[in-house]
This record gives C-alpha cells, structure tokens and sequence, in this order.
C-alpha cells in the first residue's frame, strides 16, 4: 500500500505544526470525586479521580508533563479533564495533513523514550511543549494511517488476551500450591490417625538471635530490612543500602519475617550469612534433629500463621507484629521421617511454582516485544526526499 500510495517516500512535519499541544487546566484532589462522568487525568497512569466537567473530548493523545511519568503517553476514548499536570496533542491538519488520532497514539508511544529524554534535569522532571512541537511525525496518506491502526488494534486486543491468560494460569497454579501446602501443614485434619502429632510452641523450639554484626561485614545483598523482603511469600531482593553500626545477625536456615504489616506475609528462609533490623523477626531453630528449619518455614509460611500474626498485631497505619505472640504460638512437631516427606512434597511444589514465575512472566515479556517488533516496523517509513 505504501509502495502504491508514496513511491517516493512519506512526508514528515514537525509535531507542533500540524498539531496542537495543550497543557490541561490545574484542578486539586479537594475538587476531584471518588466517582463521576469524566476522569482526571493528571500525569499518572490511572486517574486521580472524576469531575462533573470535562475540558477534552474522547479519542485524544495525552503525554504527562510533569512528574517520574513526564513523557508517558497515553490515549482517552471518552470526555474527559485535563489537569495541568499534562498536555493534549490534537491534529489539526486537514487534506493531504490529515492525521487520525489513534494513528497519532501509535506513533508517539512507539517514540515514548524521546518523550522521557526531554525531562529537564534537576529538581522535578519537566517536559517543555516546544521541545515535544519538534519531534519529527511522518504522514502517511489517511488510508494506509487506518491500515495500521487497524492492524495494532488487533495486536494489542491479541497480546492483552494473551497475557491475561497466562497471568490467570500462574495465579491458578499459586492457589493449587496454597491449598496443598495449607493441608499438608494441617495436622488435625490429615495428621491425626497417621502418626501422633506433638505440639510445642515456637519458644520450646527456637529463639530470637541476639549477636550482632557489624556494616563493614554486610552488603545490599546480605542486609536484609522490611523493605527488601518481597510479600506473599516472594523471598527477599537486595537492599538499596546497608545502615551504619552494628545489625542482627543471621545466619543459613534462620527464618526472617517482616515484623511491619504483617499482613503482608514477608518471609524468607536464609542461604547467607547476614545482618537485619529490629523490623524483622529473625527465628533460629534450637535442634535442627527435632525441627527441620525448613519444615518450620513451611508453618510459618502459612496462612494460619500469617493470619495467627495479624491478629495480635498493635498499631493504626503501620501494625507492628507481636514477638512475644509469635514465640507462644503453638506448631505440630510430627516425626521427623513426617517433616522431610511434607518438605519434600512442598519444595517440588514451590519448584513447580517457582518455574511458572520465571517461565509465564518470559512467554507475557516475549510477546511484548514481538509486539513492540511489528509496531516498529508498522512505524517506521521511507523519508520523502
């Protein structure tokens, strides 16, 4: 179509000649609703909220202007208010500089990271609208601009139907896991009649280590703060920095546990040798012949536990765990022929998990770059000379 339409290349003008760049008008959380017929859109993502008024129509291209996001580009298909905290770019040729929004939409999100690049430095990031009026937008005639919305329309419906369904597959398997490691981990259920269950409360088992451990010894790797455990059981990821004095120390197969909203059910059974802070639980088996430190992560990685924790946690915002409640709650201590076989079961589970993490997450970031692939080739063109 290109060949047939421009054999001799497309025609380029500059962004701010056929278009117009509008920065939207200031409005405050006071004056935004919870809900209401037009969103706000203010420089994030998602909206700030909803007004009884509306300063755009539908089918327009948004870039935020100001903030982390400055040179996000986004597109509403519905009325809407502009806050000054972005800019609209609406076509305004006609004719042969006919451009279709959506088009539009297309091409500059293709060109995102130029948007970003013009963040002014220092201070809060800023786009200057003169700058973005300089971007060179090719103008390929009216039909071939459809042809390729069209075809990206149908690859984005593709790509999100497609990463909505291995995001449901991963969530699915995580549910299976929980249910399974719930049971296993439920002795009045399936331990009774197998083999005679003891229970012991955490403080008959282990303690709270007390030696210290000086900076200079610790890394972002094996410094572990609140913030650098990962909820819902995701383990720990390295820290931004490593606080001066001395830390916790922890040693392999302690068991660290994020001590701050404990609804969020950080947990992580040590492979290293560290420090931690007095907002982490660090749990340290006494006799690892009658505990199994891995068997006591897999208790107290359990909803029973988590929900045991939250229950007689003390605050408003920010609810601190008990570590006196955690040392008297009570775990089943079955045989220890019983806790490597549940172990046993439970690592290939976690395993199995584990592998559907790395894997779902690389088949969604592979589709997304082929899709990102034929967008680039649909976008990029022969110049006129």
């Amino acid at each position: 179509m290109i060949k047939r339409l421009c054999p001799k290349g497309i025609e380029y003008s500059k962004l701010g000649e056929v278009c117009e760049i509008k920065t939207g008008k200031g409005i405050t959380k006071k004056d935004a609703e919870n809900s209401g017929d037009f969103p706000i859109i203010s420089g994030g993502i998602t909206p700030m909220g909803y007004f009884h008024l509306f300063n755009r129509d539908a089918n327009v291209v948004t870039v935020s202007r100001v903030g982390a996001n400055a040179g996000w580009v986004g597109f509403m298909t519905r009325k809407f208010y502009l806050n000054d905290k972005c800019f609209s770019v609406i076509p305004k040729g006609i004719g042969f500089n006919q451009i279709s929004p959506k088009y539009l939409y297309y091409y500059l999100k293709q060109n995102e990271q130029i948007l970003i690049s013009l963040q002014s430095e220092g201070g809060v990031p800023t786009i200057n609208t003169q700058k973005v009026g300089s971007i060179d937008l090719p103008i390929p005639p009216l039909e071939i601009q459809n042809r390729i919305v069209e075809v990206l329309d149908k690859m984005t419906t593709l790509t999100a139907e497609l990463e909505a369904e291995l995001e449901a597959e991963l969530e699915a398997r995580k549910q299976q896991y929980e249910y399974y490691r719930n049971k296993l981990l439920t002795f009045n259920e399936i331990g009774g009649g197998i083999e005679r269950v003891i229970w012991k409360k955490i403080s008959e088992i282990a303690l709270y280590p007390k030696a210290r451990i000086k900076s200079e010894m610790l890394t972002v790797d094996t410094y572990v703060g609140v913030e650098s455990l990962v909820k819902n059981r995701g383990g720990k990821t390295s820290s931004s920095s490593v606080p001066e004095g001395a830390a916790i120390e922890f040693l392999p197969q302690d068991i660290l546990i994020g001590n701050i909203r404990p609804y969020l059910k950080k947990i992580w059974l040590s492979d290293c040798k560290g420090g931690t802070n007095g907002d982490v639980v660090c749990i340290r088996v006494l006799d690892s012949k009658e505990v199994m430190p891995k068997f006591l992560y897999y208790i107290l990685a359990s909803d029973a536990f988590f929900d045991y924790d939250n229950s007689h946690a003390k605050g408003g915002k920010m609810p601190r765990g008990d570590k006196n409640a955690i040392l008297s709650y009570n775990i089943p201590v079955p045989s220890m022929e019983e806790q490597e076989r549940i172990v046993s079961i439970l690592d290939r589970f976690e395993a199995l998990t584990t592998d559907l993490q790395i894997g779902l997450p690389a088949e969604i970031e592979a589709r997304r770059q082929q899709y990102e692939y034929y967008r680039n080739k649909l976008l990029t063109f022969d110049q006129a000379a």
